[in-house]
């Protein structure tokens, strides 16, 4: 009897938790479905801009050239700047804070951090840096949950718990997937996860995407028609396309670290880097402007049909798109590596998949399905949450068909980081942070 009674109070007292959660974890997603509408539409503005302006300075020849240049410098240079002077800890996708924050290593200034992630990230994105905003819309959303926590005076437990919810919410609105959000949260954020703050996390995500499809529609990211389910016969091979996935995302694992470790210490030299990496920025978008931004309308049209890429130009694609995130991210200013991810993923598949279907014309290859799955398996390689990535592709496509491929590309993908003794990016990129922050406390 009095065993069934303790388990009766546990009972009771996680209803009692999740009933005073609710409200808190309800105005958090809400809050960070709002935040990454305003980011989202933000953004879209940033492009139209930065578009009219290649427009504009295509008409003026070698002048042209030198005015889409200093544009980019000046807006790489100011979204830097504002991280760099007014919250260091907005730089990148700002997930690895997000992490250090719910494991007790870091505060939070939220308002501060929310400012100039927005502002910087919508500057240096619009000017043509090749980052995403999923990232920042992460950080974002934690920021505003940990607004709501301070707002309602939330025990420390209670804050994480709304912490870890607004950063899945963010996610969740980024992808208008609120699955993926979740699965993120158990995968990245938090490794030991409660019942409550499974609990807010769900309600957070939910309501985040409530606002963003009601903001922007509530058709899936990406349109994809494939003729049905792959063959199983094929199975094989999508799993030597996540082996390839797996080393590429080592390969940009540590070519990313590297980089950072090789920035400019000095002030006037990372000055002087923000504003040359601006203006070759501004010269690639001259020549190609396809290859800068977040890269999902190229993802969309890789997808849809619409861009038909040959193998060569599909490898120069990606190379080129390889080094241009690497160094955007290496300037510090607010931005993630989500979008990028993918669109390297959507490349990778694609090529694979065009080249396979010109060798061996027999097999039922479609290059589309390639691309979703090296997306997904991509993001395996890199950030080693394979959940997260199969669940993403599936709601960002609308497209359950493809779970098989998907499965055996992303565990492939996480068979082969894990071999090689990779850290996830941002396990990695958080230890770094942490290796600075203890070298610079001993000086």
């Amino acid at each position: 009897m009095s065993s069934w009674m303790t388990e009766a109070e546990r009972f009771v007292r996680l209803n009692r938790e999740r009933r005073h959660l609710f409200p808190r974890a309800l105005l958090a997603g809400l809050l960070a479905g709002c935040a990454a509408v305003g980011f989202h539409l933000g953004m879209d503005a940033g492009e139209a801009w930065r578009a009219r302006l290649q427009d504009f300075a295509h008409g003026y020849g070698a002048s042209g050239l030198a005015i889409a240049a200093a544009a980019s410098a000046l807006c790489v240079f100011l979204a830097a700047w504002l991280v760099e002077r007014f919250a260091p800890e907005a730089a990148g996708s700002g997930i690895p804070h997000v992490k250090a924050v719910l494991m007790g290593l870091r505060g939070f200034r939220w308002a501060r951090v929310l400012a100039v992630k927005f502002l910087s990230g919508l500057i240096g994105m619009g000017g043509g840096l090749t980052l995403g905003r999923e990232g920042p819309t992460v950080q974002m959303g934690g920021a505003v949950a940990e607004g709501v926590a301070t707002a309602c005076s939330s025990s420390p437990d209670e804050r994480r718990a709304l912490i870890a919810a607004g950063a899945g919410a963010g996610l969740a609105a980024a992808f208008n997937a609120p699955l993926s959000g979740l699965i993120f949260v158990l995968e990245e954020l938090r490794e030991r996860c409660s019942s409550p703050e499974f609990f807010a996390a769900a309600v957070a995500c939910l309501a985040a995407d409530t606002v963003c499809r009601l903001a922007l529609g509530e058709l899936p990211a990406f349109r994809v028609g494939i003729s049905g389910a792959p063959s199983l016969t094929m199975l094989p091979v999508f799993v030597g396309l996540g082996v390839s996935c797996g080393l590429l995302g080592v390969a940009f694992n540590r070519t990313l670290l590297a980089v950072q470790r090789l920035c400019p210490g000095r002030p006037g030299s990372r000055k002087a880097f923000w504003l040359g990496w601006g203006g070759s920025i501004g010269l690639v978008g001259w020549l190609a402007p396809d290859l800068l931004g977040g890269g999902q309308g190229l993802v969309g049209r890789i997808l849809d049909g619409e861009a038909s890429l040959a193998p060569s130009l599909v490898a120069l694609y990606f190379a080129a798109r390889f080094a241009l995130t690497i160094g955007s991210y290496a300037t510090g200013a607010a931005g993630g590596i989500f979008a990028p991810i993918l669109l390297l993923g959507a490349l990778l598949g694609l090529g694979s998949g065009t080249l396979i279907q010109q060798m061996a014309p027999v097999l039922p290859v479609e290059p589309k399905v390639f691309a979703v799955a090296g997306m997904a398996a991509l993001f395996t390689g890199v950030v080693q949450a394979p959940l997260t990535g199969v669940v993403l592709m599936i709601e960002m496509t609308g497209n359950y068909a493809l779970i098989l491929p998907l499965l055996a590309a992303c565990f492939a993908a996480q068979a082969v980081a894990a071999r090689l003794h990779d850290l996830p990016i941002y396990e990695a990129l958080l230890e770094r942070e942490l290796r600075e922050s203890r070298g610079l406390r001993s000086r």
